[in-house]
């Protein structure tokens, strides 16, 4: 099979490897659509977790080629989407339900060869059929379960005016389930003239160009979607006197951030985080299939594997009308 293999930061490659064969509790998954994320990036210039060489790629779709003896709820030919992190379910983060946080963590396109491949091995007990759904948005699957958890962590409040720093994917995702929780306003700053538009469409109240065009001290909750490290110290201010901050977008690791401290405090400020998700897949796919979240017109591009940097380097710079862009790693 090709797959495309990082060797170290900022060096990727396309090679032949041997098709891999799914142990008892496994599944062979033929890959057929597989997001680009931030993530992935990261790893591609040495900003997150994970050792080389690596095979990236955590959100993707496709069709079980095969399966180990002890797989039950799977055969050849179902088509399925991936939650990408492995939890060990017996450590005491586990068995607090809190897998994400796993002290065994494993993650397929992190730790474990990923989706950016033709063929890619993945447990059975982290694998979800999603019937008829094009495999398009079936790889959305994964963004979009993390989206639910930083949303549930958020705990935004009914009728509320909402701030979403950036428009790409993930901006748009946080903001269909903003909505569908009940904000009355949602506010969305993105300076790329398509991913605006898009977001319009996706239900914003408000679009503006860039943060200085926000009033201060005014929202129920901001929403870093952009993982811009002074991006992210900004969404303080704009948050109101008792009101939330959700750092959703992943930073580059080792960098600091510069804040005021005294601005939390005088604020009486909530600020979260979110890390991956927390069972919240059959939620995303829920609402994939509903159709209550809508990925319909959000890829821009779909891209052969061999591809692959030159999608990374078109969401760098923003350039194409880019908005989220898909390997199809059987195309050529």
């Amino acid at each position: 099979m090709k797959a495309a293999r990082i060797t170290q930061p900022n060096q990727m490659e396309i090679v032949d490897l041997p098709t891999p064969e799914p142990a008892g509790d496994e599944l062979l998954i033929q890959v057929m659509a597989c997001g680009i994320c931030g993530t992935d990036i990261h790893i591609y210039r040495g900003e997150y977790l994970g050792a080389y060489p690596v095979i990236p790629g955590h959100e993707f779709s496709g069709v079980v080629a095969a399966v180990g003896n002890q797989v039950t709820r799977f055969a050849p030919g179902d088509r399925v989407a991936v939650e990408p992190n492995i939890a060990c379910d017996n450590c005491a983060n586990c068995l607090n339900n809190r897998q994400n946080f796993c002290l065994n963590w494993q993650a397929v396109g992190v730790t474990r060869p990923g989706g950016m491949a033709q063929y890619v091995i993945a447990p059975e007990k982290a694998t979800f059929a999603i019937g008829d759904l094009p495999f398009e948005q079936g790889a959305f699957m994964e963004p979009l379960s993390c989206v639910l958890h930083g949303m549930q962590r958020a705990q935004a409040e009914l009728a509320g005016k909402v701030a979403i720093l950036g428009a790409g994917p993930i901006g748009n995702l946080l903001l269909q389930v903003a909505r569908l929780q009940g904000a009355a306003e949602i506010t969305v700053v993105e300076k790329n003239t398509a991913r605006a538009v898009y977001a319009r469409a996706c239900g914003a109240d408000i679009l503006r160009a860039s943060l200085d065009e926000l009033h201060a001290d005014t929202y129920d909750l901001v929403i870093d979607a952009t993982g811009s490290i002074p991006v992210m110290a900004r969404a303080l201010e704009f948050a109101r006197h008792g009101g939330k901050v959700l750092w959703f977008g992943v930073p580059p690791s080792g960098r600091p951030m510069e804040i005021e401290p005294f601005v939390v405090f005088r604020k009486g400020l909530t600020v979260l985080s979110s890390f991956t998700s927390v069972r919240n897949s059959y939620q995303a796919l829920g609402l994939l299939k509903s159709r209550r979240v809508s990925v319909t017109g959000l890829v821009s591009h779909a891209l052969p594997l061999e591809q692959l940097p030159h999608g990374i380097a078109i969401i760098e710079g923003g350039l194409e009308n880019v908005k989220k862009v898909i390997i199809v790693p059987h195309e050529t």
